[in-house]
C-alpha cells in the first residue's frame, strides 16, 4: 500500500534522500566541524522518523477515516488496539527499509559512524523508540482531527520539527530556550542521541534517555484512549 501511494513514497525516501546529498555537498546550513556527512546522516535518519512515523501514517490514516475505511475495520476483530499497534508495526518496517537505503547512500558520500556495534545498538533503540512516539502524536491527530485540518498540522509540525529539532541546523548554534524545548520533542531528543552515537562516539544524556521513552509510551496510549473511528 505504501508502495502504491507515490506522495507517501516521495515523502519517505525521495526527499530524505535528496536532502541528504544536497545538504552534505553544500553549505546551506552550518555543521558541528569535521566532515559534514558526519552531522548530516544522523540528522537525516531522525527526519526518516518524523516523515513516516508523523507525517505519512498521520495524513494516510486520517483520509482512511475520513473515507470511511476505518469504520468499516471497526466491525471487525481487529479493533481499535490492534489497528493502532499494526500500523505502529508496518511503519518501523518502512523505517527498516529506510535505514538501509539512506545509510547505504551516507556511506556512499563518506559517512563512517562512530560508537561501534554498541553505538548502532544503542542508535537502534532511540530510533525505534522515537518512531513509537512520533506515531503516537501522528495517529492522536489523525484520531481527532478533520482530515484537511490534519493535513495542514502534520505539514507544519513536519516543517517546525525539520527547522527547530537539530536535524539540519545544530542545536549548539541555537538559542538556548530553543535548544531546551527541543530535548523536550521525541524528535529533538532523538536527533540529539543520534548525534551524540553516531557523530561523536559519546553516550546520550539521561534527558535524551527520558523524553524518548516518555514520548514512546505515553503518546501511543494517549492516541489509543482518543482515537475516533469515525
Amino acid at each position: 500500500m505504501t508502495l502504491r501511494r507515490g506522495e507517501t513514497v516521495l515523502l519517505t525516501l525521495i526527499i530524505p534522500a535528496l536532502l541528504l546529498v544536497f545538504l552534505s555537498k553544500t553549505h546551506f546550513t552550518q555543521s558541528t566541524g569535521g566532515p559534514r556527512i558526519d552531522f548530516m546522516a544522523p540528522g537525516i535518519l531522525a527526519l526518516c522518523v518524523i516523515s513516516t512515523s508523523l507525517v505519512a501514517l498521520s495524513i494516510a490514516t486520517g483520509f482512511e477515516r475520513s473515507y470511511g475505511v476505518l469504520r468499516r475495520l471497526w466491525v471487525t476483530p481487529l479493533g481499535q488496539r490492534r489497528l493502532l499497534g499494526s500500523k505502529i508495526a508496518a511503519v518501523l518496517v518502512t523505517q527498516a527499509i529506510q535505514v538501509v537505503l539512506l545509510g547505504a547512500l551516507a556511506f556512499a558520500l563518506g559517512w563512517r559512524p562512530h560508537g561501534g556495534l554498541g553505538g548502532g545498538v544503542l542508535a537502534a533503540v532511540f530510533l525505534i523508540s522515537g518512531s513509537a512516539g512520533c506515531a503516537g502524536i501522528g495517529l492522536f491527530l489523525a484520531g481527532r482531527l478533520k482530515a484537511e485540518v490534519n493535513l495542514a498540522a502534520a505539514n507544519g509540525l513536519y516543517l517546525v520539527l525539520l527547522l527547530g529539532s537539530g536535524i539540519v541546523v545544530p542545536l549548539a548554534t541555537m538559542p538556548s530556550f530553543i535548544r531546551h524545548l527541543a530535548v523536550l520533542t521525541p524528535a529533538g531528543a532523538m536527533a540529539e542521541a543520534l548525534h551524540r552515537i553516531l557523530q561523536f562516539g559519546l553516550m546520550p544524556t539521561w534527558q535524551d534517555f527520558s523524553s524518548v521513552l516518555a514520548w514512546a509510551i505515553l503518546a501511543p496510549l494517549l492516541a489509543a484512549r482518543t482515537f475516533r473511528f469515525d
